[in-house]
């Protein structure tokens, strides 16, 4: 098993166990880029210098500085700092770095996923930790509930949701850090001109049987990343010295688009490559809500603008 990104306990009122928080994605894209000088090909380096050398000589910028040498800076005065070491940032006073204290429960439903940052697996640090963890995931499972907490580490204090993964009978727990409220700019800055439509029933109708007939399970590993595959073909075609592809612009009819006569046809080639029954979506049960990720809220988030940390 892969190394834990962070060990500490969950504590929900005076029941505490340990766990263990793995990182639940990773990179799969093969693109990597170098900076290249374009007159001789040899690839291009940075150092890190003085700013004072920088100012007195830009062309040389002086001798670089060497790793042992650099440490944080805090700008507490325009153009002044406070050193402030490793050390003091590990022996920083915050609880949450070694405790998940679980501060409330709420719906699945409340989680908007535009405040989702990144997923960690969630598993006992132990067996001894596996009954307590094992409660409070079947728990959390039957209520519909997610554990609202706080976690710190990467040199933050994260907001965190963690709800039960897996199937009812086994399984482990998923951990969300979230953002926080006034880390979303408010949406109404960017709605609020937007000018009333009054929707034609019968164009609202068609637009929902379209949706009807193109829902289906979503399945992931269908999706491949096609920018990374234009790359490959481009490095192909200038290594073996092939014509290079090159992007082709939709061309404007200069025609105003009817909107039923859009809706009309695509239900057309709809019905053509998928047939004209649409299935019937199942009831969700207990179990299949418990898969469910993070559902959509209604209503506007109420936030500020404040700059990332």
């Amino acid at each position: 098993m892969a190394r834990p990104y962070w060990t500490g306990r969950i504590q929900v009122s005076l029941v505490s166990f340990g766990v263990q928080l793995f990182v639940a994605t990773e990179s799969k894209s093969q693109l990597s880029f170098h900076q290249i000088s374009r007159s001789t090909g040899e690839r291009v380096r940075h150092q890190k210098v003085l700013q004072s050398a920088v100012d007195a000589d830009p062309e040389t910028a002086g001798p670089a500085v060497g790793k042992e040498e650099i440490v944080k800076g805090y700008e507490y005065r325009k153009g002044e700092y406070v050193i402030i070491e490793p050390s003091e940032l590990e022996e920083l006073k915050v609880p949450s770095k070694h405790t998940i204290d679980v501060s409330q429960f709420v719906t699945l439903d409340e989680l908007a996923p535009e405040y989702i940052e990144k997923p960690y697996f969630v598993a006992p640090e132990n067996d001894s930790q596996a009954e307590a963890f094992a409660v409070i995931r079947r728990a959390l499972l039957e209520s519909r509930k997610v554990a609202i907490g706080k976690v710190s580490f990467a040199g933050r204090e994260h907001i965190v949701a963690i709800r039960p993964a897996g199937d009812e009978a086994h399984g482990g727990m998923i951990a969300y850090t979230l953002r926080y409220a006034n880390e979303l700019r408010n949406e109404q800055d960017y709605f609020r001109d937007l000018r009333n439509v009054d929707i034609n029933a019968e164009s609202l109708e068609m637009a929902e049987t379209l949706i009807a007939k193109k829902s289906a399970k979503l399945d992931l590993s269908k999706f491949e990343d096609g920018y990374e595959v234009a790359v490959k073909q481009l490095v192909e075609a200038k290594v073996n010295k092939m014509p290079v592809p090159k992007d082709e612009i939709p061309q404007s009819t200069g025609k105003v688009i009817n909107l039923m006569d859009a809706l009309r046809k695509s239900l057309s080639s709809t019905d053509a490559s998928a047939g004209k029954r649409v299935p019937k979506k199942p009831a969700a049960s207990v179990k299949d809500e418990s898969k469910k990720g993070i559902g959509l809220v209604k209503g506007a988030a109420k936030s500020s603008k404040r700059k990332s940390a």
